[in-house]
């Protein structure tokens, strides 16, 4: 069998460095960027209980890649952070972690092809399967009608003096996006804002880097799609290709996450080579609840939740993140996702 894998972000690393390992699977990568240009785009938060998993089946050791361990996150809900009334979460293997190198010692001595995106109708003429890991673009899937992405910007910075030695988030009003600060070490930073309303991102960052100057290494924007899986149907063409990750939704929308999930899927994919329709079945399974966490969000964004009418969706949520703290790196309060509902 050949297969093409189209787009090397966390998924397709992933699917590279798995597939390769079969003997009777010949499997080729495309990357659009150039290999000197190729760069993990997406902030490098996740969470080392699950990820040092998915390391170790590379070949990796997670420990490796690590930057910085958190230990507690503040959440601004609207007060100002000099208030003192911020959200405090503790932190349970939520880390920040070199993401581009482990995605290229995933790849690496796998046979890839840089700056190039090939033509649909090529790749059908070469393989047997064609997999879409092209992330938000869907590139080689049937286009979305009526979905939720929010646009973002990243900046990679340097600080003389950190403003936080730890993560921190600004939650922006009616949960449309947020801003983030992650600490790479040494004064390095991931600072970025995301906000489906496009009015809080650059206000906010503005005001954040006047007061905290600092200097920038590099810029990246780019749109995260937090429409679920239940809603990124078809993922497929129907033919060849096959979408894995963020091209079939796998971010989880509260958090704007997507590396743990993007991994999930490319396993699921893995685990299911051969049967198609089984793949599709347990991706729409193990997202079930992103359509929830969707659905509160979208009420949010259009300020129709209701905290009594919709409890029931909000406490099925609430028990999916508290019974998979360690999936998620963090101690899970209801107490805080209310105050999250009221901002």
């Amino acid at each position: 069998m050949k297969i093409a894998v189209v787009g090397i972000g966390v998924a397709g690393a992933f699917l590279m460095n798995q597939l390769s390992g079969f003997h009777d699977i010949h499997v080729k990568g495309f990357e659009r960027m150039p290999e000197k240009e190729h760069d993990a785009v997406c902030a490098w938060a996740t969470c080392d209980n699950i990820m040092k998993d998915y390391a170790k089946v590379c070949g990796l050791n997670f420990d490796d890649y690590i930057l910085h361990d958190g230990k507690q996150m503040k959440v601004d809900v609207g007060e100002g952070i000099e208030s003192g009334k911020y959200i405090k979460i503790n932190l349970k293997g939520m880390i920040s972690y070199d993401k581009l190198k482990l995605i290229q010692d995933m790849i690496k001595g796998t046979d890839i092809t840089f700056e190039k995106s090939p033509n649909k109708k090529t790749l059908e003429q070469d393989f047997d399967v064609i997999i879409d890991s092209t992330g938000f673009h869907r590139h080689y899937l049937p286009k979305l009608k009526n979905e939720l992405w929010i646009p973002c910007v990243q900046y990679k910075v340097k600080y003389q003096n950190v403003p936080f030695d730890d993560f921190y988030l600004k939650a922006f009003p009616s949960l449309s996006g947020y801003f983030w600060y992650f600490p790479l070490g040494n004064g390095y930073a991931h600072i970025g804002s995301g906000d489906f309303k496009r009015k809080q991102t650059h206000a906010f960052m503005d005001t954040f880097m006047k007061k905290y100057p600092c200097e920038i290494l590099k810029k990246v924007g780019r749109p995260v799609r937090i429409t679920p899986p239940s809603k990124c149907l078809p993922f497929t063409d129907g033919n060849k290709t096959i979408g894995v990750g963020e091209s079939i939704g796998t971010v989880y929308a509260l958090l704007g996450e997507g590396i743990i999930p993007s991994t999930i899927c490319a396993q699921l994919f893995v685990d299911n080579l051969y049967d198609k329709e089984k793949y599709i079945s347990e991706v729409l399974s193990t997202f079930k609840i992103y359509s929830n966490v969707y659905n509160f969000i979208r009420k949010s964004i259009d300020k129709k939740f209701n905290i009594i009418k919709d409890f029931v969706e909000l406490l099925k949520i609430y028990n999916y993140m508290k019974s998979s703290e360690d999936r998620f790196g963090m101690e899970i309060n209801m107490l805080n996702m209310m105050k999250l509902t009221k901002i």
